[in-house]
């Protein structure tokens, strides 16, 4: 996987005797330390002895002729490496404008070729990426200081970090001579501790290899990501097919980011879940039986290698149909999908998107209108339900179950299609005992997620479009549940006297015994927008729980879910057990498979 890491002295790295070029793939970060970054990299070579380590650096090397002086990628370290060479551009800035002779002449002469090779082009030996006007500005700033052919500043160059680090260093290099009796001996000591400083430099043959070493070098810079890696050799790709094609990769790149949004996770579980929905078309591409996070960049780097143009336009048509997954309210969803998709992601059914990828870009051929679709959608919903709570089949099987559905269509379509998928998901269910045994459980300790949707889905059961109530609704603020579940019962270790008293006649001890089997029962268990308000209250207090504009905020809330709470003045263990009972039919009814 290495080629080759070696300790070397930064006089190494920038050797002013070869000709090997560090270049910045296009389009990745931009220059983005600040002063905090600058600060710490000067006093580290500073205050420290020379030899100081710096950190690591990885570059992708793909030549294998030793006679040829490479043009490596530099894939981790962009951020250090360059500010090391601005701090360069301020020291020669420095040597030259304080005429210094002797020794600093040679180091002015050395500071140069460090940074401009000494060849008839002038290529520079660290290639900034363009965004930003970051390799403009750079190129500007060595024209300024007479080490490269004339090239203007861009505007506003000055505002932009890159100049700014250089203005920087050239005030802590004055700073530096002042603080030592006006002398340049001391800058000429930052210098040599500067070349002394060391680098691991780690040279890997392609992407997959850079990616795989990301995840155990932790140094001070800013590591990418596996997303990071696809879209750089994306984008390098299409570079060397096509010059012209960048601009257009990059902009069709920016739209799956759009459609995919900005939380990692996400976008790395869409590029897990494609490949595995189209394992069975891209095996003869890549050889891996499933995509996980290790080896996405494995799978990418090929398929990129591949066909190029054909990818980015599948990549970006396939985020178009994930975006309807993760966000079904706009206007290419069927109305008949929302919800439906809605429930899929509420029951954390999200370990499903591969299939329902595969069927959303397949609909016309699988002959599926939205109305089968989301009977399709209502078992994996059931699937999940019951999965959830009885943990069987087990997390780690569910990629592969959802793989193999896939690949077992073979040619079935319309009704037979969702008959098959309804009766594989049955089939490797657990039974409805076992189902109604975890129901009739403390539902709440074993699974709050599961809980919290089936009640809600038994709320909403009587709702109609104009007494519907969003129960999903989440605060402003703290992003938290506005409907919560509420124990009627409550399930505090100090159980109020006026509840000992009704559920127990007074005995604590049986109030303990009854709390401890019954308080997470199903039937001890509604859902109220108020949860705060009611805690250990008694039963009649959070029944007829009032807010200050004189509505009911308990269990006179309106919600068909509380109606057995209404009429009754008391609340005990065969109540609880009574509605718990009633409350499993709807839930058996609800997600029979």
């Amino acid at each position: 996987m290495i080629q080759s890491a070696n300790d070397y002295p930064i006089s190494t790295i920038f050797n002013m005797e070869s000709n090997i070029i560090y270049k910045i793939p296009r389009y990745q970060r931009e220059y983005s330390w600040g002063k905090t970054e600058w600060e710490h990299l000067i006093d580290d070579i500073w205050d420290n002895d020379r030899g100081y380590y710096l950190g690591s650096i990885i570059c992708i090397n793909p030549i294998t002729d030793s006679f040829v002086d490479p043009e490596l990628e530099l894939v981790d370290g962009q951020q250090r490496l360059l500010t090391i060479s601005i701090l360069f551009a301020a020291l020669y800035s420095y040597l030259k404008n304080n005429n210094v002779g002797g020794d600093f002449e040679f180091e002015s002469t050395s500071i140069k070729r460090k940074l401009v090779l000494n060849d008839p082009k002038q290529k520079i030996r660290v290639v900034p990426q363009i965004q930003n006007n970051n390799q403009n500005d750079y190129k500007a700033l060595l024209s300024s200081i007479d080490i490269y052919p004339n090239t203007p500043f861009p505007s506003y160059a000055g505002n932009r970090r890159l100049m700014r680090a250089y203005y920087y260093f050239l005030d802590r290099l004055n700073q530096i001579e002042k603080d030592n009796g006006n002398s340049a001996d001391a800058v000429m000591e930052l210098i040599k501790k500067l070349n002394a400083a060391t680098l691991v430099k780690i040279e890997v043959k392609n992407h997959a290899d850079a990616y795989t070493l990301f995840e155990s070098l932790n140094t001070r810079g800013m590591p990418l990501t596996a997303i990071d890696l696809i879209k750089n050799k994306l984008l390098a790709r299409m570079e060397k097919e096509s010059e012209g094609q960048i601009d257009f990769a990059f902009n069709q790149w920016q739209l799956l980011l759009e459609y995919l949004g900005d939380d990692y996770y996400t976008q790395e579980r869409f590029f897990r879940q494609y490949y595995n929905a189209y394992r069975e078309e891209l095996k003869a591409i890549v050889s891996v039986p499933v995509a996980t996070r290790s080896n996405l960049m494995q799978i990418y780097e090929k398929l990129i290698d591949v066909d190029v143009n054909t990818f980015i336009k599948r990549m970006v048509k396939a985020g178009q149909t994930y975006s309807m997954l993760l966000n079904p309210e706009q206007e290419n969803v069927p109305s008949d999908l929302v919800k439906p998709i809605k429930d899929l992601d509420r029951i954390q059914g999200t370990p499903s998107y591969l299939l329902m990828i595969y069927l959303l870009e397949n609909q016309d051929t699988l002959q599926l209108n939205s109305k089968q679709l989301a009977s399709i959608i209502h078992s994996l919903v059931c699937f999940f339900v019951r999965r959830h709570l009885t943990d069987l089949p087990p997390t780690r099987d569910l990629t592969r179950i959802f793989m193999e559905m896939i690949q077992n269509i073979d040619g079935r379509i319309g009704d037979e299609l969702i008959d098959y998928m309804h009766n594989y998901l049955v089939s490797i269910l657990s039974s409805d005992d076992i189902f109604r045994t975890k129901l009739e459980g403390p539902i709440y300790r074993d699974n709050i997620g599961v809980t919290r949707f089936i009640l809600c889905a038994l709320a909403e059961q009587s709702m109609t479009a104009e007494t519907m109530t969003d129960l999903w609704a989440r605060s402003g603020k703290g992003n938290n549940y506005i409907w919560t579940i509420e124990h009627i019962f409550p399930q505090g270790e100090n159980i109020p006297d006026s509840w000992v008293q009704m559920i127990a006649d007074g005995d604590r001890a049986k109030a303990e015994e009854i709390q401890q089997e019954w308080v997470h029962r199903l039937g001890n268990l509604t859902i109220t927008g108020f949860n705060s308000t009611l805690g250990n209250k008694s039963f009649e207090e959070k029944r007829n729980r009032k807010d200050r504009q004189d509505r009911y905020v308990g269990y006179r809330n309106g919600l068909s879910l509380n109606d057995d709470l209404l009429e009754t003045n008391t609340w005990d263990k065969e109540q609880i057990e009574k509605r718990t009972a009633k409350l499993i039919e709807k839930v058996l009814q609800l997600y029979q498979m």
